[in-house]
């Protein structure tokens, strides 16, 4: 068997706390944020690290030369999506990070379940196989895992 990389209880008190922090930060941001469709996703222009810095130097040339500005160019309006943007992105990073972490650690304990599971599943059907008392009752219910919705069989992993 694999080498097991999480072995982990997440106490009820813990979990109380980490739900009320999420809760805390999801009821505070929430006003702020908005919802795009794919499709507005897509015909966006994407700002990255090298154009937020761009847009930066930017806003301080319009500020600093004026002459330029086009007179549908609103500077007040940029800086305020500018440093939407900037404050935002702080925020971004350390939730990114989170994220990768549960992410991993959560792919992680399931592929080491789920590998637990096939083992348990793989002795089961030997077992079956070889008419062991209440083993073909536990094989018929746990195979149904590996039937596809027409009935027919997938081929089943070894784990």
């Amino acid at each position: 068997m694999a080498e097991n990389r999480v072995s982990i209880v997440i106490s009820p008190q813990d979990r109380t706390t980490i739900n009320g922090a999420l809760g805390t930060i999801k009821t505070t941001l929430f006003p702020y944020l908005i919802s795009l469709s794919p499709e507005e996703r897509q015909n966006l222009p994407k700002m990255k690290d090298r154009t937020i810095a761009f847009v930066n130097k930017t806003l301080g040339y319009a500020a600093s030369n004026p002459e330029f500005l086009p007179p549908y160019l609103d500077v007040p309006e940029l800086q305020k999506d500018i440093d939407a943007v900037n404050i935002l992105n702080s925020f971004l990073v350390p939730l990114e990070q989170l994220l990768s972490g549960v992410d991993d650690t959560m792919m992680e304990a399931g592929s080491e379940a789920y590998v637990a599971a096939l083992s348990y599943y793989n002795s089961v059907k030997q077992a079956s196989k070889t008419n062991v008392k209440n083993a073909k009752t536990i094989y018929e219910d746990l195979k149904e895992r590996f039937q596809q919705k027409s009935g027919t069989p997938v081929a089943e992993p070894v784990a």
